[in-house]
């Protein structure tokens, strides 16, 4: 098992790989995830590793790091290493084929990161004491340290909450911004409040979407987890699939893993099946956080206009308004999403590469990417279609 050690400072503190979540009690798990974050259970992950979602033979090997001070677990944090870059949603394509240019090996790579999930929390689960004791170059150098046992040559840690990335910036890290798009709940009380806030032609544009659905004879049902029929999970995954087969791919998740998320987590779960003459036609999975709504999975067999836009948005955001919550995470990607009131959100990432030459070309570039996203993000903050306060 490879081991790192701060040997200057806190000299208790080592951190181990862990070659399968099992390795890891879930009690201590859940307890520095501390929070209701439906993606950092202890359950999520053992869905995905249970059901051969990560594994060595799908690139995704468990690697998840253990923070150790004597023997209490005081710190973890979710970890894979890869040999490819799917799955991630922060791409980095293009540096592994410049490493092939040049006769270099770009994998393996420690990610650290929820599979296939672009959303963001926590990624460093630690003990409060341990956190404030931390300094930004006492978690590089120990990442580092880590990496380098486990023979990669590069990490990379992705989508961290605002309390994480005080703890990775520091002079010289590579740091790279994307952006994505986030509904938020102004204590609205219902749909039509929400629609009250915008521009008369943006309100009449989604009425209208609306109103076309109704006429094609779609209505909608909610399928909370926990009461979840067996039928309606089962063509949810027959949708979820068709969604990858229509683009020529295998889908990341399969059936085994949406079964024990029902069974484990049942209570953070809501299904919404679009119907047609009684019949399902399409679905999406949404997912209950403390705070946020994230929709994630969609699937459907036949297209039908406007149909995306109201299963995973406006059923998504009134079902948000319903339950209280103040953000509704609807995924990656999605310009579509500014017209309809989700707003620019800068996500984050940091990154390490062990090679000198490539780190510093690499920088480089994240240092030009990040005027460009922050310029993108003004831009898209002008074009919200939201009325200006008289």
């Amino acid at each position: 098992m490879a081991e790192s050690k701060l040997t200057s400072r806190l000299p208790s503190l080592s951190v181990t790989a862990a070659s399968s979540i099992d390795d890891i009690p879930a009690a201590d798990w859940d307890r520095l995830a501390a929070g209701t974050n439906p993606f950092l259970r202890h359950a999520f992950f053992a869905a995905l590793e249970h059901s051969d979602c990560t594994t060595p033979a799908t690139g995704w090997q468990p690697a998840h790091l253990v923070l150790r001070r004597g023997e209490r677990i005081a710190g973890v944090i979710p970890a894979f290493r890869k040999h490819h870059s799917m799955g991630e949603y922060v791409f980095d394509w293009a540096w592994a084929d410049a490493y092939a240019r040049y006769g270099q090996d770009y994998y393996p790579k420690l990610l650290m990161a929820v599979p296939f999930t672009p959303a963001q929390g926590a990624r460093l689960l630690l003990e409060p004491a341990l956190r404030e004791q931390l300094t930004p170059d006492d978690l590089h150098r120990l990442l580092n340290g880590i990496a380098a046992e486990l023979g990669c040559h590069s990490w990379h840690l992705l989508f961290p909450r605002a309390a994480d990335r005080a703890l990775l910036e520091r002079p010289g890290s590579l740091h790279r911004l994307g952006c994505q798009f986030h509904w938020f709940n102004r204590d609205y009380g219902s749909f039509d409040d929400f629609l009250a806030t915008l521009t008369s032609r943006k309100r009449k544009s989604i009425r209208k979407e609306r109103r076309h659905i109704a006429e094609q004879g779609i209505e909608f049902a909610h399928y909370p987890g926990a009461a979840l029929p067996g039928q309606v999970l089962e063509t949810f995954f027959t949708f979820y699939q068709a969604t990858y087969l229509k683009r020529g791919q295998r889908p990341y998740l399969n059936r085994e893993f949406f079964q024990m998320l029902c069974a484990e987590q049942p209570e953070q779960m809501q299904f919404v099946m679009a119907l047609k003459d009684g019949q399902m036609i399409a679905g999406a999975l949404f997912l209950l956080g403390e705070d946020t709504l994230y929709g994630r999975y969609w699937g459907c067999l036949e297209e039908y206009q406007h149909l995306h836009f109201e299963t995973c948005y406006y059923q998504g955001i009134e079902l948000a308004i319903a339950r209280g919550l103040r953000c509704f995470d609807a995924g990656a990607q999605g310009e579509h999403k500014l017209v309809r009131g989700f707003e620019p959100q800068l996500t984050h990432s940091w990154h390490w590469i062990a090679h000198r030459g490539f780190a510093g070309a690499i920088g480089e570039f994240c240092r030009e990417e990040a005027q460009e996203v922050r310029a993108y993000r003004e831009q898209a903050l002008e074009a919200l279609p939201y009325r200006q306060p008289e």
